[in-house]
């Protein structure tokens, strides 16, 4: 068996899935409406931002939260932004699946995903 055959065929996969179908459809609609990409992708930037500072362990501001909320609560008002968002979860957790499931078979004995702990 050749992994890079394999690596192609599960390539193929992902693209042929339904999750990656209904989330290219959803994405070239947003992406039709420029207004509404462009206020996705700055709600998405907030919320990575917010969240990057939650995993390092940064006080969180408490306005920031709720501003976040704010906007979301009004970009999920245009059905088509709740569609994308949905799709969007859908696909990328069976990414984190399929990156979870070859992690595990990439194994080199140092704990799950490399945990530093372990490596003294």
């Amino acid at each position: 068996m050749n992994v890079y055959d394999q690596a192609h065929q599960l390539a193929t996969a992902i693209k042929e899935s339904e999750e990656c179908k209904q989330f290219n459809d959803v994405k070239a609609k947003v992406e039709a409406n420029p207004e509404l990409d462009a206020a996705i992708k700055d709600f998405m930037k907030k919320q990575f931002e917010f969240q990057a500072k939650q995993m390092m362990g940064q006080e969180l501001d408490q306005e920031e939260f709720i501003q976040l909320q704010q906007l979301s609560a009004v970009l999920m008002q245009d059905p088509l932004t709740g569609q994308y968002l949905q799709n969007q979860m859908i696909f990328s957790q069976m990414m984190s699946d399929v990156y979870k499931i070859i992690g595990d078979a990439a194994d080199f004995g140092i704990g799950p995903m490399g945990d530093v702990g372990d490596m003294q």
